[in-house]
């Protein structure tokens, strides 16, 4: 066992760069589904999207890169596999920008890190992003990697729970915890 409980030493963070005002993302989504007719659905959108409390939403996509795959907004067409292209190429680098931060606050070298917990909602990659992150942060390639796929809203709960366990059932252990949560649905990434 390890000589105390676990603790949290550092936090990092991080989004996707673009973003839209709640108050736009509506009129976008719409728009660019073509459901702008749709007055009920609008009606109940705007109604949802008013109480849910979201002031900003971040997304990887842009409209260039939407219109680039028409097939994500036909629901006839297979468009899994260019999700999760787009998705395993974006979520490593967004994970290691937060993990990178936490590393700074924490102020100790990357290769102290002796276990790394990874946990996403954007499909199950092998290689993982757990896998990846090792280059990116500058890790040993002997840190002990967990993956966590796809456990929704309670990943990060998750990651957290496991993390803490590690560190005081591991004597000397030092997990860094770069928890990433990307859900696609149509309030957050992808429109479906």
């Amino acid at each position: 066992r390890a000589y105390g409980p676990a603790a949290v030493l550092a936090i990092g963070t991080a989004s996707p760069e673009n973003f839209f005002f709640q108050d736009d993302y509506l009129d976008f989504y719409l728009r660019f589904t073509k459901c702008e007719h749709l007055t009920d659905i609008k009606h109940k959108l705007r109604t949802l999207s008013e109480k849910c409390g979201t002031k900003k939403r971040f997304f990887h996509h842009t409209e260039d890169l939407l219109s680039a795959h028409p097939e994500f907004l036909d629901p006839a067409s297979v468009s899994l596999d260019a999700r999760l292209d787009i998705v395993s190429k974006a979520i490593p680098e967004l994970a290691a920008s937060a993990a990178k931060k936490a590393i700074a606050e924490w102020g100790k070298e990357a290769t102290d890190i002796t276990h790394l917990v990874v946990t996403t909602n954007s499909g199950a990659h092998v290689p993982g992003v757990d896998f990846n992150l090792i280059p990116l942060l500058g890790l040993k390639p002997s840190v002990r990697r967990t993956m966590l796929y796809l456990n929704g809203c309670f990943a990060g709960g998750a990651a957290m729970r496991l993390a803490k366990d590690l560190a005081e059932n591991n004597r000397g252990a030092r997990p860094d915890q770069a928890t990433h949560i990307v859900q696609f649905d149509t309030d957050s990434t992808l429109p479906p």
